[in-house]
């Protein structure tokens, strides 16, 4: 039934922290399943090296770190080999979300996450599979079409070099564009798994201080200008209905390759591991 869906999505499900989560790791130990994948972001002016203290800890605590790869803010080819060797052999990195990393002019040799993957130093250093960005409201500075080749080149050129890719989305605030997003994967890539993006449990005032630092947006005109409505900011507390409507979707098709929700925690780390704890744990009741 739904129920069983739901809880399979969050039970398979991933989490992204901010960088002030750190000191939270401890906290959240017994909310989430052992070996989860909790991502963690590239953050602006900082280098390669600056996550690895977050990759221990969530190594350590029994999790399954995932950084983000932002290919333009990469300053040298060196610099991120030691850092993919380093988090492979030392914290059982094995995979990798890539981005573009939103700056106007790459700062190193990476014009894109395109450029990484033609490199071949991923599978050098020993990562295994990539995660690639869906954007269900489109990008707020990219054309769609623009958005849609590269998309596919990316899939295309991972399963060439033998890495795994899966598809990770955007934070929407719209059921009935999540809903459609996926069904047009499941059209267009039916092989590719899916991680469903939701906004954790949040406030507007927290949403917009922590979209800042998460790199999601500036502000609430970027929000605006990645498809939110002020009034579905307004309403959103925490992302219940937009799973409810999620599962049903998956329950309603033989073959869904929607496989978890992945849940931007915007600083609320402890409250979305809670909020994910009190949905899996479901089943047990």
């Amino acid at each position: 039934g739904g129920n069983k869906i739901t809880v399979e999505l969050v039970t398979n499900g991933s989490i992204e922290l901010c960088k002030s989560d750190i000191e939270k790791i401890t906290q959240i130990k017994d909310l989430l399943p052992y070996g989860a994948s909790v991502y963690i972001p590239a953050l602006p002016k900082q280098n390669l090296a600056a996550s690895i203290p977050c990759i221990a800890r969530l190594y350590e605590a029994g999790y399954d770190p995932v950084p983000h790869i932002a290919a333009r803010r990469i300053p040298s080819r060196k610099e991120l080999q030691e850092y993919l060797d380093k988090i492979v052999k030392d914290y059982g990195v094995h995979r990798v979300l890539l981005i573009g990393g939103d700056i106007p002019k790459p700062i190193g040799p990476y014009k894109d996450s395109l450029a990484i993957l033609k490199d071949g130093i991923l599978e050098y250093t020993g990562i295994r599979e990539i995660g690639i960005a869906g954007y269900p409201e489109n990008h707020p500075r990219i054309p769609a079409d623009v958005l849609k080749i590269a998309f596919e080149e990316k899939l295309e050129l991972a399963a060439k070099t033998g890495l795994g890719s899966y598809i990770v989305t955007q934070f929407c605030f719209s059921p009935s564009h999540i809903v459609d997003y996926c069904a047009a994967l499941a059209h267009t890539n039916p092989n590719t798994p899916v991680y469903v993006g939701m906004a954790g449990p949040t406030d507007l005032a927290k949403l917009f201080r922590y979209a800042r630092i998460c790199g999601v947006s500036a502000s609430i005109l970027g929000l605006k200008s990645l498809g939110f409505k002020a009034v579905q900011l307004v309403s959103h507390t925490e992302p219940s209905e937009q799973l409810a409507v999620l599962a049903k979707y998956c329950a309603a098709r033989d073959r869904c390759n929607v496989i978890g929700v992945h849940i931007f925690s915007f600083g609320g780390i402890v409250e979305s591991a809670r909020w994910m704890h009190s949905k899996f744990s479901q089943v047990n009741r």
